[in-house]
């Protein structure tokens, strides 16, 4: 029988493997690219090169014996002096698509929703001092922000638009696209050379090689090198990326839901060890 109950998992290691256990649900649901394994696989190796970037948490519900989890989310706590704030994995990784919702709190239906709601909550009551809860990125109705929201009273949830960057270079003259790894490392450092944050840099270096390398990510080259343009590819499915050097255009994308605690101590339950 399913676990009525959401269990906590914690470090790197541990939490790749769920990352991974979570593919078919991933899979089932839909999830955005930047809310998948190759993705969040990439945030956790980052995090994991640089110190003080905070430490990785998987709350799971799982399902029937050897079945993928019934719900996941995959979150940060880190700690800014007494202060422990838990975010959604990869929801401050820069850069990010723009446009759609990037993140996900996977539940296959509304009673799992339910119990990995309780699971953070509960992950919330187990960290010492202080604790805000800052999530972002999500789609409209989902149930797991709804389900959050009925147990914090305290909780504010609101939405913001998006905007999409558009893929008008052909318009713009003679475009050459390409998914063929060799070309995206050989046009990659001009994006680079364009992202000013360091950590940003190593990200988009290191994401754009294992999506190139999985096959979905795809770089334009408009004529004479007037700009350029990195699309990460679902099937048919496209979604522009990051822009350099032609005046791409940009429009109002989908809106983005978030809900955030302000800071407050939470009371320990007994059977969770403080961290």
């Amino acid at each position: 029988m399913p676990d009525r109950t959401a269990r906590v998992v914690s470090g790197r290691a541990r939490v790749v493997r769920e990352v991974r256990a979570a593919g078919p649900l991933m899979a089932r649901l839909a999830a955005p690219p930047t809310a998948r394994g190759p993705w969040l696989t990439a945030v956790l190796n980052q995090g994991a090169a640089h110190r003080w970037s905070g430490r990785p948490v998987a709350v799971v519900v799982d399902g029937a014996p050897h079945d993928p989890p019934r719900a996941a989310g995959f979150l940060l706590v880190r700690r800014r002096g007494p202060l422990a704030v838990v975010e959604l994995l990869g929801g401050s990784t820069r850069p990010l698509p723009g446009g759609r919702p990037t993140a996900r709190l996977l539940a296959r239906d509304d009673d799992a929703a339910e119990l990995l709601a309780a699971g953070i909550v509960e992950l919330l009551a187990s960290l010492r001092g202080p604790v805000t809860l800052r999530l972002s990125g999500l789609p409209l109705g989902d149930p797991t922000i709804r389900a959050l929201g009925s147990r914090l009273p305290t909780a504010e949830m609101a939405n913001v638009r998006s905007t999409r960057l558009v893929d008008d270079l052909d318009a713009a003259g003679r475009v050459e696209r390409s998914r063929d790894p060799r070309v995206v490392e050989r046009l990659l450092p001009r994006f680079l050379d364009a992202e000013p944050d360091r950590r940003s840099r190593d990200f988009l270096r290191a994401t754009a090689r294992l999506h190139a390398a999985l096959g979905q990510l795809e770089v334009a080259v408009l004529d004479a090198d007037r700009g350029a343009l990195l699309t990460l590819v679902d099937g048919t499915d496209r979604w522009p990326w990051l822009g350099i050097g032609a005046d791409l255009g940009a429009e109002m994308g989908a809106p983005l839901v978030g809900l955030t605690v302000a800071p407050r101590a939470w009371p320990g339950l007994p059977w969770i060890s403080p961290r």
